[in-house]
């Protein structure tokens, strides 16, 4: 039997049409719409890369179930035949992890040409996935989970970093170290460090184009850090709206304005103090960090090197402190 068919054996999928979504190049998972006439519609996702535990993937899963039973505006997942929130299972001589989850209802504005829905302003969208994040934030701050996902430190280390990144990166390797001495000596409390989506970008949430409501998937990375990184992330991917500005200080300006209004959105649902937007361009730093990580691991999986353009300009960042990404640059 195949991985495919023994998920859909799990999950009373028989009768329905699969439909493998592309993934990006270096992706962890293999993802499926499960579809079938007057039924509600399902995302399959079947993991065997075989280097997580299962109990990582039952946090993941208990987690969303959470958020979503809790009102989030978040995917929910969905029980196997024998009621588990993720399986586990050995195919073909591997070991596979799954899940089923509801469809997120809408699309992702990538695939709307990145235009909002018609009529509404952009500020709406923009207020829409603050409040979205300070939803998921609000309910992370009280969570008491029975599997535990892993603590920041526990990847994002020293020794993790010199042993993934090669030595011709020596600038780099000591950038992110010189970064990762600073995250140290953040505070670490139940306010402003707890269980976050970790990826939480246009990518991992559709939009209903007829309400404007967003609907987050893809925890897939989910783990305890700072709830800034989450917004830090969201000002980079905010970048685009504004990256065609030729003036800097009118596009630090624009994103001023956009960020002022995710948290316009964000404070709807949860406090967020003014220590802790003070730490944006170091958070910033460690989205940074992230995304390079997140190449070079991509690259390993694959069994290729890494194209130095692929990390060129958060490293200049990294290395040469350039701040918020470079965007007020000349």
């Amino acid at each position: 039997m195949s991985i495919l068919e023994h998920a859909k054996n799990l999950y009373d999928l028989k009768e329905y049409e699969l439909n493998q979504v592309p993934g990006h190049e270096g992706g962890r998972n293999l993802v499926y719409e499960c579809v079938r006439e007057g039924e509600p519609k399902y995302v399959l996702r079947l993991s065997i890369l075989g280097d997580r535990k299962v109990e990582e993937y039952q946090a993941e899963a208990e987690y969303m179930h959470y958020l979503a039973e809790n009102g989030a505006p978040v995917a929910d997942v969905i029980p196997s035949l024998d009621g588990r929130l993720a399986e586990s299972f050995s195919e073909d001589g591997k070991e596979c992890f799954a899940m089923l989850f509801s469809f997120a209802k809408g699309m992702l504005i990538s695939d709307n040409g990145y235009r909002y829905r018609d009529g509404a302003p952009l500020e709406e969208y923009f207020y829409n996935t603050g409040k979205a994040l300070g939803a998921i934030h609000r309910l992370s701050k009280v969570y008491k989970p029975v599997n535990r996902r892993p603590e920041y430190f526990d990847k994002y280390n020293s020794e993790y970093i010199d042993a993934l990144i090669p030595d011709d990166y020596e600038e780099l390797k000591n950038a992110i170290v010189e970064r990762l001495e600073k995250f140290r000596k953040l505070p670490v409390n139940e306010s402003v460090y707890g269980l976050v989506h970790f990826d939480f970008s246009d990518g991992n949430y559709h939009i209903d184009m007829n309400s404007g409501d967003i609907t987050v998937f893809d925890f897939d990375n989910c783990m305890y850090c700072w709830y800034m990184f989450d917004l830090a992330n969201l000002w980079i991917h905010g970048t685009g709206w504004f990256q065609n500005e030729p003036d800097p200080e009118k596009r630090m300006a624009g994103m001023k304005g956009y960020f002022d209004t995710v948290l316009a959105g964000y404070r709807i649902e949860t406090d967020i103090s003014d220590e802790e937007l003070s730490q944006l361009q170091l958070l910033i730093d460690l989205v940074h960090i992230e995304n390079i990580v997140d190449e070079f691991e991509c690259c390993a999986r694959e069994g290729e090197d890494l194209d130095p353009e692929d990390i060129e300009d958060a490293a200049e960042c990294l290395i040469k402190h350039i701040p918020y990404a470079g965007f007020g640059e000349e």
